[in-house]
């Protein structure tokens, strides 16, 4: 019997390897390909030429860089502001449509949007929105008697208006798996609490909030993930500036492969990206199976 079993996990593993094989393949080989660059000296405008072996001077010469340290600080910014107030905007609408009320696959379909639109063409919206000429924002603030804003053009505003982009846009998926989760937690719980004389608020922090918290960390990875590679959104928007005021690891790293045409010097900053991005991720993971 424990040997037909044995056999029979054998054999589901064994067709699960061609896939596995093929996916470790495509996910490995350009990181392996990105370090292997990441300790060359090589510009694109001498493909002809083969790399040339520098060892770690790429990246001696990336944590030396200002400029790599203002777009990591303004990554982190923009990342714990997106996290955080899509996970709260996202938890409110998700309490409130939680339950089976009328019209929710309206909502649903509704919120859902915003995903399905083009990243460039987010940018492209909220660029003339923003627009201090014509954009509809600055109309109706200077329609209400106040002084038109300089959304894209302030230094100190500028990567508020790619936040709010961005919480725009990816608010719904927030949305979406939280009220998955919260519809997933038996009424039989709330119940019992409500009949133990728990209010709305009681019941909230120590029923519901406990019962999804594995759905809230894995939300949370996920835009973690997404936010530090975020780039088209703020391409679009700002193309960094001004200044260095909005420009994210991810666009410090494109202008460094096609701008400045340092193909080595980017792929060592694609590597500490990826680093960056593994390592927070691991301690959220961490964090979490130690809660759980």
């Amino acid at each position: 019997m424990a040997t037909g079993i044995k056999r029979k996990h054998l054999s589901t593993y064994m067709f699960l390897l061609p896939a596995v094989v093929i996916m470790g393949s495509i996910l490995l080989y350009p990181i392996i390909n990105g370090l292997r660059l990441s300790f060359f000296e090589w510009q694109m405008r001498n493909l002809s030429k083969s790399p040339v072996w520098i060892g770690l001077r790429n990246y001696r010469e990336l944590f030396a860089d200002p400029f790599f340290w203002e777009s990591f600080v303004v990554t982190l910014k923009f990342s714990f502001a997106v996290v955080v107030i899509e996970l709260l905007v996202g938890m409110i609408l998700a309490l409130l449509l939680e339950k089976g009320i009328k019209g929710l696959r309206f909502f649903r379909t509704t919120f859902i949007l915003p995903i399905m639109v083009a990243p460039v063409v987010v940018g492209v919206i909220w660029r003339f929105l923003y627009n201090p000429s014509y954009g509809k924002i600055n109309y109706f603030i200077t329609s209400m008697g106040f002084q038109s804003v300089g959304w894209l053009s302030d230094p100190n505003i500028a990567l508020w208006s790619v936040i709010i982009a961005d919480i725009w846009q990816w608010t719904p998926f927030v949305f979406l798996l939280l009220l998955a989760g919260l519809q997933g937690v038996p009424k039989e719980l709330s119940e019992a609490s409500m009949i133990d004389g728990a209010n709305y608020f009681q019941d909230l922090i120590h029923i519901k909030i406990p019962s999804i918290e594995s759905v809230i960390w894995i939300t949370v990875v996920l835009r973690m993930i997404d936010s530090f590679r975020s780039l088209v959104v703020v391409f679009n928007l700002t193309y960094g500036g001004p200044g260095l005021s909005t420009e994210v690891l991810s666009l410090h790293l494109y202008k460094t492969a096609f701008i400045g045409q340092r193909l080595g010097l980017a792929a060592a900053n694609a590597m500490v990206l990826l680093a960056i991005v593994m390592l927070l991720s691991l301690l959220l993971i961490l964090r979490r199976d130690r809660r759980s």
